[in-house]
């Protein structure tokens, strides 16, 4: 697990200094695509053979994510005819059932606080990487007389926005670095993980992420609500790497550059919505044409225009609200069934914070409220992003949400009767056999399907960018308005 999260965390924060033969973007898509696929094949056959499983407690966590992705196939059947109509639902339906069986094998193997904690260290180490390395850029930037900073920082993204994704999963689990683990006793780790938290910092502020901002201060509130008094020292090592961050901003993007320029740049913060009420509009008005069943995969490319707010305002391949962009391609029912998900991990969560208030598990509880402010935070800002289309984005989630429900299941579960636990018979090493033989067999069979769309999306790139124009709008490639209705 630790070794697929930092190849993950290592191709979306330097993609820029590897081998791209299809392009960052699709790269990063080919990588999630094969991490999500791995993680089901190999998390659900070794689930199987878990000393401590059996059906009755796999059934009880697994029902409810089940349903979910089954859902994104069972309401694209209607159609089934049209190009590409399982590359989405099959990538959403992998990544959200890698999370919950992944962080359900790490909680029934007694390992999730060893997630938590390696997820940590490698947020942290390749986070402060990436601001270290920012400096670099800042240099080059001042001495060619750049003072509009924001053009060259962040970088390594082929839009700010894809880096505030990754800054909303990151920066709430940097705290965590003085926390937990036994890296925390050494002082050059504990500066480290501070500049590295203040230059993330930094370029938040600099790049005015408003949607990574007010997620992260969403997610602060929330753990701050729910763990009380407990949140404090999360909360202390986090406004510490925010003043770290304003004071960096001040001497990097104020004082010095006053210094070498009579007129500097400061992005103003917007009030407004930046054109995102009339997408919202567009979506809830597509989700009411097929009430409750939606208009299908990637009808937003597709559909015929429905209100002339969107007609007359700019178009993008998602509508900035990934709620929305589910209930208006798969429906109302699919974003009942995610509701049932959410209403199952708070019940978890529930139960978790109740077990460790009563216990001295200090680490486990900084874990959760870290993670906690995390995913939070990321569920929060997807209200107004795409955070669950970005390739980057659902790479850095997939990691953070299995750490999530590997620190809310229950390790055991009463309910099911005691469950001793016994040598994995014949029978279950069979079935864990075929259960990862037939998921592999689906995987494949899905990445055919994406092969041939990525393919034809490559050859349908002159005749876009020729006769169609209108810019890059990424979706699930970064040419994103491919289909389209034109």
């Amino acid at each position: 697990m630790a070794t697929a999260a930092l190849l993950g965390f290592g191709a979306v924060l330097f993609i820029d200094f590897t081998p791209a033969p299809f392009g960052g973007y699709a790269d990063q898509r080919f990588l999630l695509l094969a991490l999500s696929g791995l993680l089901v094949i190999i998390s659900s056959a070794f689930l199987v053979l878990n000393r401590y499983s059996s059906i009755c407690k796999s059934l009880r966590v697994l029902v409810p994510i089940t349903l979910l992705c089954g859902s994104f196939f069972v309401l694209s059947l209607p159609f089934r005819g049209q190009l590409y109509v399982w590359v989405e639902p099959g990538m959403y339906a992998f990544f959200f059932f890698a999370t919950v069986v992944s962080g359900a094998w790490a909680s029934w193997t007694g390992s999730n606080e060893n997630v938590g904690r390696d997820l940590v260290l490698i947020v942290v180490a390749t986070c402060s990487a990436y601001g270290l390395a920012t400096i670099n850029i800042y240099l080059f930037a001042l001495f060619d007389g750049e003072t509009d900073l924001v053009n060259f920082i962040p970088w390594g993204f082929g839009n700010i926005r894809y880096w505030s994704h990754i800054a909303t999963w990151c920066i709430p689990l940097m705290p965590l670095a003085i926390l937990v683990g036994r890296s925390k006793q050494h002082r050059i780790w504990r500066t480290v993980s501070v500049l590295g938290a203040g230059l993330w910092w930094w370029i938040l502020i600099l790049s005015t992420s408003r949607g990574s901002a007010l997620g992260i201060a969403f997610g602060a509130v929330l753990v701050l609500i729910l763990f009380g008094r407990r949140a404090l020292p999360w909360l202390n090592v986090f406004f510490g790497g925010v003043l770290v961050g304003f004071v960096i901003w001040g001497l990097l993007s104020v004082a010095i550059p006053t210094l070498i320029a009579d007129d500097i740049q400061i992005r103003s913060i917007k009030a407004d919505s930046s054109g995102r009420i009339p997408l919202f509009i567009e979506a809830f008005s597509m989700s009411l044409q097929n009430f409750p069943f939606g208009l299908g995969p990637q009808s937003w490319l597709t559909h015929e225009i429905l209100t002339d707010g969107y007609s007359q305002s700019r178009h993008f391949g998602h509508p900035h609200n990934m709620y929305l962009m589910w209930a208006a391609e798969y429906g109302w029912v699919l974003i009942a069934l995610l509701g049932l998900v959410v209403a199952q991990a708070v019940r978890y969560f529930w139960i978790k914070r109740s077990e460790l208030f009563r216990g001295n598990n200090d680490e486990h509880t900084f874990l959760l409220i870290g993670v906690t402010a995390s995913v939070s935070a990321a569920l929060f800002h997807a209200g107004v992003s795409a955070v669950f289309v970005a390739p980057g984005s659902m790479i850095v989630g997939l990691f953070v949400l299995i750490a999530f429900w590997a620190l809310i299941i229950p390790t055991r579960s009463s309910s099911c009767g005691a469950s001793e636990p016994e040598r994995p018979s014949g029978f279950r090493k069979v079935f864990a056999l075929l259960i990862g033989l037939a998921l592999m067999t689906l995987w494949l069979l899905w990445m055919n399907q994406v092969w041939a769309y990525f393919e034809d999306m490559r050859l349908d790139e002159q005749t876009y960018f020729e006769e169609v124009g209108g810019g890059i709008q990424p979706r699930f490639w970064f040419h994103g308005n491919f289909p389209r209705s034109e």
